[in-house]
């Protein structure tokens, strides 16, 4: 690997470490960082994928308490959902043409980057106007088409997650995170071991990526109690505006 692609890659996904331990979109400076060394697409985005998932299991983690106290049944269920999705989306990935992936991307990125910024409004309407039962058949099949998005492409998954546990009645704010990080985890380490096995991962790369965005992730997790929230969000909006226009002119 030459040594600016080396300098890129690291310092992308430093910076999508930062960005996902305060903000989440992570996403949008990943993935058009290993396309713009040459890497095939359908593997830039597999190994996109590889290299921001290490921050979903320290997620997880930190959220042991609440995960805890919630049925061993739901979690099971849940989890069996999001690894399925997260498996179907990793396969439609790979059956993409590369080509039709690329014409995809820009669209991709800007439907992450407005999914972003619609975020908190549309959690707290969706909170506001939720009904039905939160554990029927609505979250069900929610939670397995946002999977396979997920592990189809992965940008602005957080807020969709967010967004239908509030849709579905899920008041504790707490509790919602906490089951939108175990679901990320299980669909990304699914979505991740079928683009393994499938040999679409530019495993060099990775492992590269995955140890600066851990680093990245430890150093916004410092920045973030210093950093206000707002100016966060504008950066990570104008990332994903700027990448969505770059990969729209080059189509």
């Amino acid at each position: 690997m030459p040594l600016e692609h080396a300098a890129l890659l690291a310092g992308a996904a430093f910076a999508a470490g930062v960005l996902n331990a305060i903000a989440g979109g992570g996403s949008f400076l990943t993935l058009p960082a290993l396309l713009s060394t040459g890497i095939d697409p359908i593997v830039a985005n597999a190994t996109s994928a590889v290299a921001v998932s290490p921050g979903y299991l320290g997620s997880t983690l930190g959220c042991r308490e609440e995960l805890a106290n919630l049925p061993r049944r739901q979690l099971l269920s849940e989890s069996g959902l999001a690894a399925f999705g997260g498996v179907l989306g990793a396969l439609l990935l790979l059956v993409t043409p590369a080509s039709t992936f690329r014409s995809a991307v820009p669209w991709l990125l800007l439907f992450a980057t407005l999914v972003f910024v619609a975020g908190p409004h549309l959690v707290r309407w969706l909170a506001d106007h939720r009904g039905g039962n939160p554990r029927g058949a609505v979250r069900a099949w929610g939670l397995l088409v946002v999977a396979v998005y997920g592990g189809y492409f992965n940008g602005g998954l957080g807020l969709l997650l967010m967004a239908l546990y509030a849709a579905t009645g899920e008041t504790r704010i707490h509790i919602a995170n906490a089951l939108k990080n175990l679901n990320s985890w299980v669909l990304s380490l699914l979505s991740v071991a079928t683009f393994a096995l499938a040999g679409a991962i530019a495993w060099g790369p990775a492992v590269l990526m995955m140890a600066a965005a851990t680093a990245g992730g430890y150093a916004g997790a410092q920045w973030a109690r210093r950093l206000p929230a707002p100016a966060v969000r504008a950066m990570v909006i104008g990332t994903g505006l700027v990448m969505s226009a770059m990969f729209f002119l080059r189509v």
